[in-house]
């Protein structure tokens, strides 16, 4: 009986499997044929069915960048990033719809720790760098029971230092992705999409208006209280706005 739903099961998930190829490739047939609105649809289906990907995340930013929607494309090309870190053809599209905001916000400038840590334990996700630390220390093993099938002084050798440095990169990538997870974790990034939203010193609307901000303008979620979140924008200015104006970014 078990073995009946296990294959019950993995046949229902290839069956979902090809039913979202089948939608995606139909989604990418109506976005070259210009039916940027159906295209939306069918890739809103692909996720509907639990499948979502880098690729699907960066179509949809297309097919509403195309439709001069700026909160939607900058939404999903944010998306498409958490799980490709560093895509330049994501950026660079991200860029484009960036420019259609109205909030010119000056970020704090980052200092050069700040920089190079982002830049290299930024490189990966903490999963690609989980997936990282689990094939070097495969390689570790493998090289390590070479060092001691092979006989010749040079091959052991070889054999050796490549453990070595395979166990090194695994620990490495280890660490990278507990700090990765961990800045995962506490960062809440989203994006406005209201046409245009007002921030108050406090989660109530008899609060003082401290500023306002326009659809898709990117900040971060500090806590939540009835209705209202507590943000900050990259000028580290925050405030209190209504929940339902903005849409977080890891929702999955």
């Amino acid at each position: 009986m078990k073995k009946l739903s296990y294959i019950l099961f993995l046949f229902l998930g290839l069956l979902l499997s090809a039913q979202g190829d089948t939608l995606f490739s139909k989604a990418n047939e109506a976005y070259n044929t210009g039916d940027y609105d159906k295209a939306i649809e069918k890739y809103l289906s692909v996720l509907e069915n639990g499948q979502h990907s880098s690729e699907l995340y960066f179509n949809l930013g297309n097919a509403y960048y195309k439709l001069n929607q700026v909160a939607p494309s900058i939404y999903y090309y944010e998306k498409a990033l958490l799980l490709k870190p560093g895509d330049s053809e994501v950026m660079n599209n991200l860029a484009y719809a960036q420019n259609m905001t109205l909030d010119a916000i000056e970020a704090i400038p980052e200092t050069g720790i700040a920089k190079i840590y982002e830049n290299v334990v930024g490189f990966l996700n903490f999963e690609q760098w989980g997936y990282n630390a689990i094939i070097f220390v495969f390689l570790f093993v493998i090289l390590y029971i070479a060092f001691y099938y092979f006989s010749h002084t040079q091959q052991k050798r070889a054999a050796f230092i490549g453990s070595l440095v395979s166990l090194v990169i695994a620990v490495v990538s280890l660490v990278f992705a507990f700090l990765k997870f961990a800045d995962f974790k506490t960062d809440r990034p989203a994006i406005v999409f209201a046409d245009e939203v007002i921030v108050k010193s406090e989660p109530n609307e008899r609060s003082q208006v401290l500023f306002t901000l326009h659809e898709g303008t990117k900040l971060n979620v500090l806590e939540e209280l009835e209705g209202y979140k507590k943000i900050q924008i990259a000028d580290g200015q925050t405030g209190w706005l209504s929940t339902e104006s903005i849409k977080i970014l890891k929702d999955f």
